[in-house]
């Protein structure tokens, strides 16, 4: 049985009041899947597993699998493509240019933490010397046995910045992996409760989601579980809500998923402008700490004001146009009516 009520399409951006127990199940499966990839580095050696490449990716696709769990079996709606947010893929300028947003501000917002947190004195930064990264990339051209780079730093860290963009591209399906069901199928199952009630509830899920691999001392190496934890949960239901403006203002997951696959690739780009012998702390500083926070907050504000997190209609354009014109018909054959009672005296 659909989880909207009776008359209400269940694959809409905006579906009607879905089951409680229908969320809970979701959020219930996504955790538990999480908890039992990730098993092997608990009983392992952490963060230092040979088998933890294979366990991020893996964790990664607990959310689809879910999501595909609830609309193959328990929602079963019409179009299991759009209830995904995997459709429409139109109007297509629409699509094009929220997936060039998805690109571009996410590695904004991780680029300008760094100076933010340089000015507020939490980021050690090095921006004109770049001795952080002159330092590291030393010691991996000693392990190879090669004295200096061929080209300069500079030209190094330009071609780092400047292939952010293809980042996207390739970490694009791990990326899928968790927007299918984060943005796909949870936020839009969550706006009935208003867009600030969505945005919350869906970051922290999300956030409490990487509890296995955050309490393991992963993005939060130097911080006690719980701080590490916290800070998460703050980062990710602001980036949590750049990402569902995209889909709700696309009508789709993929600008999300672009948007989630970018910053992922840009995350460690701190270590090009730390400063040598620097120990960055991470729950103040970059993207993940709280001075990183703070441009998404007022982008986060700008939207909410604008109203940009109202979903955009996605009724396909052929589909309107039948309805439009069917409409006319109708309003025409009533006008001859009209007309003909009006001659005729009646």
């Amino acid at each position: 049985m659909s989880s909207a009520s009776a008359g209400a399409r269940p694959d809409t951006i905006t579906p009607a009041a879905p089951r409680t127990s229908h969320v809970l199940l979701f959020v219930g499966m996504t955790f538990g899947l999480a908890w039992l990839v990730a098993l092997p580095l608990w009983l392992g050696d952490g963060l230092a597993s040979p088998w933890f490449p294979l366990v991020s990716v893996g964790t990664m696709l607990t959310p689809t699998i879910a999501a595909l769990v609830m609309v193959l079996l328990i929602e079963r709606p019409a179009s299991k493509a759009r209830a995904l947010g995997l459709r429409p893929l139109r109007p297509v300028r629409r699509l094009v240019v929220y997936s060039a947003l998805g690109v571009l501000v996410p590695i904004a917002l991780v680029l300008i933490a760094l100076p933010v947190g340089a000015l507020l004195g939490v980021f050690p930064a090095d921006f004109a010397n770049l001795s952080g990264f002159r330092e590291e990339l030393a010691r991996q051209l000693a392990a190879a046995g090669q004295a200096s780079p061929p080209v300069p730093v500079e030209a190094i860290v330009a071609v780092q910045l400047l292939s952010l963009p293809l980042a996207a591209v390739i970490n694009l399906l791990p990326a899928l992996g968790e927007e299918v069901g984060w943005r796909g199928w949870l936020l839009p199952r969550l706006m009935h409760l208003g867009p600030v009630r969505a945005i919350l509830i869906s970051g922290v899920v999300w956030g409490l989601w990487h509890a296995p691999v955050i309490l393991l001392g992963y993005n939060y190496p130097d911080a006690p579980g719980w701080l590490g934890l916290t800070a998460m949960v703050g980062m990710c239901i602001l980036i949590g809500a750049v990402f569902g403006w995209l889909r709700l203002r696309s009508g789709s997951v993929w600008p999300a998923a672009l948007a989630h696959a970018a910053f992922n690739g840009a995350g460690a780009s701190y270590v090009l402008f730390a400063a040598a012998e620097s120990r960055v702390d991470t729950t103040q500083a970059t993207v993940l700490g709280w001075s990183g926070w703070i441009v998404p907050l007022i982008l986060v504000a700008a939207l909410l004001a604008t109203k940009q997190f109202r979903p955009r209609e996605t009724t396909p354009t052929r589909a309107r146009g039948v309805t439009q014109a069917a409409g006319a018909v109708i309003a025409g054959r009533a006008a001859d009516e009209r007309s003909a009672r009006h001659a005729t005296g009646g």
